[in-house]
């Protein structure tokens, strides 16, 4: 049975991976938490990924380890840096070594966001904020260190655990007014149609950058108001501008304004496609 260790298997990508590959594989699940089905594993700790990938020695190794708070970034780039840039070179070294194949989840954080048309996987990075940054470092390490790689760019993600769909419904049982950016576009991704996607791209050896969105676009506001119809929420979205919202919140990292990567890779290379983002998010609501 295929081998596939999972770092950050206790985030949102890293349940979803769980779930859609279920029974069909043998998981090697590592996380900083440690529990009786969950290794712990050090990723910025390179003899410490050496050992434990040599000894393991699995088939794939899925990256879903990262430092994702944007704001937390700016604030400790040491830490993003290790975490982001680090980590993925020292996984994509081992795998090396051992002969695996490394997917590495990368983000629509790595272009500046001044886009006025869906970027593809050819246009050239240039990040705003420590975040960005640091995962585009960790691309370039995966691809100078990794032999066998797929780097799956994504936006807007949400799943299992702690994310902007669940942020919004809780805020909506104590508000009943909520202020939402709706100047910043892009396309709400739900960890489950990633997972999917993943594991169509991973068998196969069409290597390289890939960018992973469900289908069509929105900006959070609209987003938002979305969660609710589908939820039946009555609070009103108040739609504010970043520059709004920037003054509300004067500390908040910089984001892009335009994030909506076009899947081009995707579609020019398979006849996979992702969800429609109105279909995943019914799906992830349950409806």
């Amino acid at each position: 049975m295929k081998k596939i260790l999972v770092t950050g298997c206790n985030g949102q990508l890293g349940r979803a991976i769980q779930q859609i590959y279920k029974d069909s594989v043998e998981f090697i699940l590592t996380d900083v938490v440690q529990d009786e089905k969950i290794t712990p594993l050090n990723i910025i700790d390179l003899d410490e990924v050496l050992n434990f990938i040599k000894e393991r020695k699995p088939d794939v190794i899925i990256n879903c380890a990262a430092a994702t708070n944007v704001d937390g970034c700016e604030k400790d780039w040491d830490f993003a840096y290790k975490l982001n840039a680090l980590g993925p070179r020292n996984l994509a070294i081992a795998a090396t070594e051992i002969g695996a194949k490394l997917v590495h989840v990368s983000t629509d954080y790595v272009f500046p966001g001044n886009a006025d048309k869906p970027i593809n996987e050819f246009e050239t990075p240039a990040p705003i904020s420590a975040y960005g940054k640091t995962k585009l470092a960790g691309e370039k390490f995966v691809e100078q260190f990794a032999d066998r790689y797929f780097i799956v760019r994504t936006a807007w993600l949400y799943g299992d655990g702690k994310n902007f769909v669940k942020t919004m419904l809780s805020l909506s049982e104590t508000h009943k007014e909520v202020s939402v950016v709706c100047d910043q576009l892009g396309s709400p991704t739900s960890a489950m149609e990633l997972a999917r996607m993943i594991k169509y791209l991973e068998p196969t050896d069409n290597y390289g950058i890939f960018h992973g969105t469900c289908e069509g676009d929105t900006n959070w506001a609209d987003f938002t108001e979305e969660i609710f119809r589908i939820k039946g929420v009555n609070s009103k979205v108040n739609h504010v501008t970043s520059e709004d919202y920037k003054k509300m919140n004067p500390a908040s990292a910089d984001r892009p304004h335009y994030s909506i990567l076009d899947n081009y890779m995707l579609r020019l290379t398979t006849d996979y496609k992702m969800a429609d983002w109105h279909d995943a998010l019914n799906e992830y609501l349950g409806h």
